[in-house]
């Protein structure tokens, strides 16, 4: 007889654990069981295993140049800037001095990132989760992932955050309990942390409430509504907790506010340090703005300066707090933008090659990991998809990127759709 269980793949081992759950126990699936596998000697053995407790996720909406920030070129590429010559004998765009300045031996930049998606909603999509956009289902990203495989970060905290952007699908395929917790804008924090009423009165509320639900989930256990309930009980402990500070930019002073930008970006990344150093795994912070069809020079000096001033001071506040070695910075957008100045002076999508930035954690400081051709135009060497890109920060996590997880429709996914971890950049 030729079925899936005289396999012995990985895949395999999980169906047949399910078959025999449903055979003693009437279940179809143990998820306490079934989840959790270590990592494969061979995963472990690469560099930087585990060595990112916290990730700030930077993801530049719209487009980042590749050639005007990680990747600069001479010639007709040339943007409307000259290159600066870092410490660290390799250079970075006219518009990140700061960055070239005083960290540049922090800095691992991957400049053959290859893509072939150049439509910007798949391919935030993409970046964002390591797949392929589809129709059929919803990918979750890194924070979910890792909260499925590592468990829960923080007690009272939210293990993952959204900051500048829809927290839409970030828990995929993987239940509400997982979803991000959003947050628009920095500057004004975790909205609605107040309760209504006195605590004694939302307490009866509560209690009615769990009384009028309760007969309806003894009849529907499903672990949809599970999620749902146990994702309301974490809001409420968030509610009542000191924790609720974290989100308060106001209790930081105004120099060190400034220091990283009085906007949204510059603000997003303060709240990250903080929300670090409370606990919470994965933060991601959208900046947008790099869809720079026009007038490049003028988008460059605004955005530049903007991302240039909030990463070189979140690197030193993590570094003089000492959570830089712990904390994995990670810098990227859905692709980069075309060598050619066009006619109206910018340049158009451009997914066949870009750069993303690793910093801190177990990221190799001074590390430039393959190149672009002359033009900027194409992989010229050691070429990298996105999948390898969450795959290996997905190992740095401590996460077994191998490790299959089968969706509510019975399809198999693993972190990163079966990259390859880059160990050159991981120290």
């Amino acid at each position: 007889m030729n079925t899936p269980l005289r396999s012995l793949d990985s895949i395999s081992r999980r169906q047949f654990a399910e078959h025999v759950a449903k055979a003693t126990l009437g279940v179809t699936l143990l998820p306490h069981l079934l989840k959790g596998e270590a990592a494969t000697p061979s995963s472990k053995a690469l560099p930087g295993f585990g060595k990112a407790k916290n990730v700030i996720w930077l993801q530049m909406i719209g487009g980042m140049s590749h050639i005007d920030t990680l990747d600069p070129k001479a010639g007709d590429s040339k943007g409307p800037g000259d290159p600066i010559t870092t410490k660290a004998g390799y250079q970075l765009g006219a518009y990140l001095p700061t960055l070239a300045k005083d960290h540049s031996e922090k800095l691992a930049i991957i400049r053959s990132m290859s893509s072939k998606t150049g439509v910007h909603a798949s391919g935030q999509y993409l970046m964002r989760t390591g797949y392929e956009q589809r129709g059929t289902i919803k990918h979750p990203i890194l924070g979910a992932w890792a909260q499925e495989l590592l468990g829960k970060s923080s007690q009272t905290l939210p293990s993952t955050v959204c900051v500048g952007r829809s927290p839409e699908h970030g828990n995929g395929f993987f239940s509400a309990a997982f979803s991000p917790l959003p947050i628009h804008d920095p500057e004004a924090g975790l909205q609605y942390a107040q309760f209504d009423a006195a605590p004694a009165i939302m307490s009866k509320r509560l209690a009615l409430l769990n009384q009028v639900d309760a007969g309806f989930r003894a009849k529907f256990q499903d672990t949809n509504l599970k999620a749902y309930s146990d994702f309301y009980d974490d809001t409420l402990k968030l509610l009542s907790t000191e924790d609720l500070n974290a989100f308060r930019l106001t209790e930081e002073d105004s120099a060190a506010r400034e220091k990283y930008g009085m906007n949204k970006f510059g603000q997003g990344c303060m709240l990250a340090r903080r929300l670090v150093e409370r606990g919470v795994r994965f933060i991601e912070v959208a900046h947008g703005g790099w869809d720079m069809h026009n007038d490049i020079g003028d988008g460059m000096e605004d955005n530049g300066t903007i991302l240039d001033t909030a990463l070189a001071a979140l690197l030193s506040d993590l570094q003089s707090r000492g959570l830089l070695e712990s904390t994995l910075v990670v810098l990227c957008s859905e692709f980069g933008r075309s060598p050619k100045i066009n006619s109206r002076n910018g340049r158009d999508h451009h997914p066949k090659v870009f750069s993303t930035l690793l910093a801190g954690g177990p990221a190799k400081g001074g590390t430039i990991y393959g190149s672009s051709d002359k033009e900027g135009s194409a992989p010229a060497d050691k070429q990298v998809t996105i999948q390898d890109f969450h795959t290996t920060i997905g190992h740095a996590m401590g996460m077994n990127v191998d490790q299959v997880i089968m969706s509510p429709s019975n399809r198999p996914f693993t972190v990163g759709d079966k990259g390859t971890v880059i160990a050159e950049v991981l120290a």
